[in-house]
């Protein structure tokens, strides 16, 4: 009944039902829990950035839920990942000891998934932490310079965001687009013509 109540609160981003829960049970702020569609559990930080994924609530009000569950014990590296597109909470998760090294779905790194949906802000912070820049994922054995211009092109550009940027950034930082992924597939190989952008930049590179 209480665990019930924690993931309906976290639906409703309601931050005082939060904190008066876990002020009388802290234990509960790593407790799984799985959400109505999934019946996979999984720790209450990812829980609340799976919240952002799904457009329930914005990535600043995800924000203030994980840090209430931070301030009550929550462990940053307990099976906890930062679902896509939630930037705030990812930035948080670091600011708190968060493994960057952690490999999730497909072996990818925070870096890999940030990259690859074009989170330019997450990948600069992701740099300064020191975040692997050629290592290749388990599925693909692919960089995240490949995830960054493959998230770029995916199903026509739907995932289309600032992953041009981000290939910058990881060029920058000395990111090597000679690396294929298993297949053999070269950054530049994902590209055709109407990519003069990012084709230039890995040209230059």
């Amino acid at each position: 009944m209480i665990l019930s109540s924690i993931k309906d609160l976290i639906k409703k981003a309601d931050c005082e039902g939060l904190r008066a829960v876990l002020s009388k049970n802290p234990g509960l702020a790593n407790e799984p829990i799985r959400l109505d569609d999934n019946p996979a559990k999984a720790h209450p930080l990812h829980r609340i950035c799976d919240g952002v994924f799904n457009g329930v609530y914005s990535d600043q009000a995800a924000v203030e839920m994980a840090r209430i569950f931070l301030e009550f014990g929550a462990n940053v590296n307990g099976n906890v990942a930062a679902s896509l597109n939630a930037d705030e909470v990812a930035l948080l998760y670091i600011d708190h000891g968060a493994d960057v090294h952690h490999a999730g779905c497909h072996g990818g790194t925070a870096l890999h998934w940030a990259a690859w949906c074009g989170r330019d802000r997450l990948v600069k912070r992701l740099i300064l932490e020191k975040a692997p820049l050629e290592k290749r994922c388990i599925d693909f054995k692919g960089t995240p310079l490949l995830w960054a211009v493959h998230g770029y092109k995916f199903e026509g550009g739907k995932n289309r965001h600032r992953q041009i940027e981000c290939v910058r950034l990881l060029l920058q930082a000395g990111a090597d687009k000679t690396v294929p992924n298993i297949e053999g597939t070269l950054a530049m190989q994902f590209l055709d013509g109407e990519d003069i952008e990012l084709k230039n930049l890995l040209d230059k590179a």
